[in-house]
């Protein structure tokens, strides 16, 4: 299986070099795209939140808020965990994930309720919805709106999923930065960002030359989005429609792209992915229908999205299939909890 995963390695960078060779010049503007986006946006509008949310994420880990008890037990968080939700709304991607990892290194946590955890405690922080949507929409509800839609989902989510936790345990260790540290960690996160994003902005830009012209723009954002959050955010300037872009960012922020999927897999570690995806899955379902909802009330006719039944119908379809094996999946993790044990 290893030397399978690096044969498929070595081909697909191989492929991406080919690529970069014969079609540098699009590379390069490509890159340069990504290099302006993060030096016009993502650093002027992040940066500045990222230091703040770290400084009140640290004081919040390690400590059993009681504020949150009646909700952590609605999700299934072990009592004593109740941080590691307050962490994974506020903290951004992937800090909720790293933080569930971090407890689940110190032992304070079971491998199937880190798996669980996974699923819902690693969300779209107000750095980004604030930072980033800040000039999307003629009034600045709409952000506190959708935070609102993207709270509201995570919780759902936990509370769909299977395997609650019972259990208590210790508090997760509690961590308090100095400004100069939150700085300093801000400056890390923000050039990591910074870096997927010229890296999928290149992708992208091959992409695009070479097949995604042949779909709609609509659909052609979408799959954008559904790369990278920074970039599908970006895209949502040229859609006319503020309905559709209240819709799409919903989806992209629960979601949270291939990008962020990749981030949250590298700080996780030997714990893997757990539900992480069949959670954020699930998030984006139930957004996009709290969406279609609320942007019915938000925004007048003529800036609504409108679905026809046509759409509408496999769309109900898809989020119906997707609630109902949630309760599927209750076996399938007990069984390989136990594999895991009896190793």
């Amino acid at each position: 299986m290893k030397t399978r995963k690096t044969l498929w390695t070595a081909t697909a960078s191989a492929i991406g070099m080919l690529l970069l060779i014969l079609d540098s010049k699009t590379a390069l503007i490509g890159a340069a795209d990504g290099i302006d986006l993060c030096i016009r946006t993502v650093i002027p509008s992040l940066f500045p939140f990222f230091v703040l949310s770290i400084l009140l994420t640290s004081t919040l880990t390690g400590r059993s808020i009681r504020l949150l008890g009646p909700v952590a037990r609605l999700c299934g968080i072990p009592e004593g965990a109740e941080a590691l939700l307050a962490v994974g709304l506020l903290g951004g991607y992937p800090v909720g994930a790293q933080a569930v990892y971090q407890a689940y290194e110190a032992k304070q946590l079971t491998k199937s309720d880190a798996h669980r955890l996974l699923g819902f405690c690693s969300n779209a922080g107000p750095a980004f919805i604030f930072g980033m949507g800040a000039g999307l929409f003629s009034t600045q509800w709409c952000c506190w709106i959708l935070w609102g839609i993207h709270i509201i989902s995570a919780i759902l989510v936990g509370l769909l999923l299977p395997n609650k936790s019972k259990a208590s345990v210790t508090s997760v260790q509690e961590v308090n930065l100095t400004l100069p540290q939150a700085v300093y960690k801000a400056i890390k996160v923000i050039s990591g960002v910074c870096g997927w994003i010229i890296l999928f902005r290149v992708v992208l830009a091959i992409s695009n030359r070479w097949f995604l012209w042949l779909l709609p723009d609509t659909l052609r954002l979408a799959l954008t989005g559904g790369l990278e959050l920074a970039n599908g955010y970006a895209g949502l300037s040229s859609v006319t429609c503020e309905g559709a872009s209240f819709l799409l960012c919903a989806c992209f922020l629960s979601f949270g792209g291939v990008c962020v999927a990749m981030q949250t897999v590298s700080v996780t570690g030997r714990l893997g992915s757990g539900l992480y995806f069949p959670g954020k899955i699930l998030q984006t379902a139930i957004s996009f229908l709290l969406a279609l909802v609320v942007q019915g009330l938000l925004f007048p006719a003529h800036k609504r999205l409108s679905l026809s039944p046509s759409v509408m119908i496999p769309v109900l379809a898809a989020v119906c299939i997707i609630v109902l094996f949630v309760p599927i999946m209750k076996k399938t993790v007990a069984f390989q909890s136990k594999l895991v044990y009896n190793e």
